[in-house]
């Protein structure tokens, strides 16, 4: 059965601690869905940077497909899938941007080469070729060849405060253990339901 608590991050904390432990790679990666303006839905993986009572940040280009879509409809999912744990997390709920100290503070954290990328990356549009992408990374490499690399001003964060935060754990003959936190606003308290598998 999966502890029940009153504050569902103090439990998602330690399932994240186990997860970093056990999975062979990226813990921490965790899939984004969002919604296009034609209401088609649109999944991908992305890395999960930071998560406390204010939300889970993740960080992007604003001008890719799912900057886009967040900007123009600020509502997402997440999920997480910890295969070698037989565990999952459900995350539902509004997004809105992080700040720009915070989005700073994240991306001088970043390798150089990371931050040479967002620069050189036109992240979701047409590539005409590898090439191409050497090219523009090897132009802004020598651009910011000394000193810091600044931030560009079309990558940022996001921070989706969750709604709903659903863990679901692997049971006997798909019997599986679901407990549901529900609250229609960050200044309420949790709700919470066990599900059927």
């Amino acid at each position: 059965m999966i502890r029940e608590t009153t504050d569902p991050l103090e439990l998602f904390g330690v399932w994240y601690a186990e997860a970093a432990t056990s999975e062979p790679n990226d813990p921490s990666a965790v899939a984004l869905a969002t919604v296009g303006p034609d209401g088609m839905p649109s999944a991908r993986m992305v890395l999960l940077k930071d998560y406390d009572a204010a939300g889970f940040v993740f960080y992007t280009n604003y001008e890719s497909r799912k900057g886009s879509q967040l900007l123009a409809h600020p509502k997402a999912a997440l999920l997480f899938h910890w295969k070698s744990l037989r565990r999952q997390v459900r995350l539902e709920g509004p997004v809105t941007q992080t700040t720009a100290a915070e989005a700073d503070a994240y991306f001088a954290s970043r390798a150089r080469g990371s931050q040479i990328g967002a620069w050189a990356s036109e992240q979701s549009r047409p590539l005409d070729g590898r090439f191409a992408l050497e090219k523009r990374v090897a132009e802004y490499g020598a651009r910011h060849l000394v000193g810091a690399v600044p931030r560009p001003p079309h990558w940022s964060g996001f921070r989706l405060q969750p709604t709903l935060i659903e863990f679901w754990h692997d049971g006997a003959f798909r019997l599986h253990d679901r407990l549901e936190y529900r609250r229609e606003s960050a200044a309420e308290p949790w709700s919470t339901r066990t599900l059927y598998p």
